[in-house]
């Protein structure tokens, strides 16, 4: 009798496992290398998506003015060249949402180079017309052509006529105009005073640079985690 029981006892804590289950660790430390190549691919993305979305480095700008609220977007993609016809256009809206189209607003459009003094006459005054926008129509919108690069301030004036129900408003908006692919833009003084020359005002050298040092680090730390995970 002792024998057998001394027998079932050395077949039950000999420690001798089956060999699937000592490779039951492999499996899992192969998932959690895994993840961690998923991990860095999603950083990966994230980082790309937020270089390109350097340029052009502009969404709509808002303002808000008593019970009226305007978004100005400039044609093309918010990022006007010096010298070329660039297309304005403000969505008005009222508290609530319902929009404003041009007919119910007495508007005026001034466009000014920074920096300007005070009482000194706007450099453009475009004549607003009706137009239609992504989901507006009928908004106030006008042709603009910015004659040099630099920073300057569309200021939008309203009032309601007959008809209207908003309180009169005043929007200013900054836009940076950059040098145009035009010959006539090139080693011109911008509107603040500062010496451009032409394209290469659009893409600085720093910007073109980041995004091949982030992906340079991104694949060391990348081929170190793939052979760490190999270990």
């Amino acid at each position: 009798m002792f024998p057998q029981l001394n027998r079932g006892k050395s077949s039950l804590f000999s420690g001798s496992i089956p060999t699937s289950q000592k490779q039951r660790g492999y499996p899992l430390k192969d998932i959690s290398w895994h993840q961690g190549r998923i991990k860095y691919l999603l950083f990966l993305s994230c980082l790309v998506i937020s270089i390109t979305n350097l340029y052009p480095a502009a969404a709509h700008q808002v303002e808000v003015a008593a019970d009226v609220g305007g978004t100005l977007h400039v044609e093309p993609n918010d990022n006007p060249q010096a010298g070329e016809p660039s297309q304005v256009w403000f969505a008005l809206t009222r508290r609530g949402g319902r929009v404003i189209p041009l007919s119910q607003c007495n508007c005026q459009l001034a466009v000014y180079a920074e920096p300007y003094a005070a009482g000194e006459p706007p450099l453009l005054e475009p004549q607003l017309e009706s137009v239609a926008a992504e989901r507006y129509k009928g908004i106030p919108g006008a042709e603009v052509v910015f004659p040099k690069p630099g920073i300057y301030e569309l200021q939008l004036n309203g009032k309601p006529v007959s008809g209207g129900r908003f309180k009169p408003f005043k929007f200013k908006f900054e836009v940076t105009v950059a040098g145009g692919s035009t010959d006539n833009t090139r080693n011109l003084r911008d509107v603040n005073g500062d010496l451009v020359e032409g394209e290469s005002q659009k893409f600085p050298i720093w910007a073109i640079a980041l995004p091949i040092f982030a992906f340079i680090a991104i694949l060391v730390v990348v081929l170190q985690s793939m052979k760490g995970g190999r270990e």
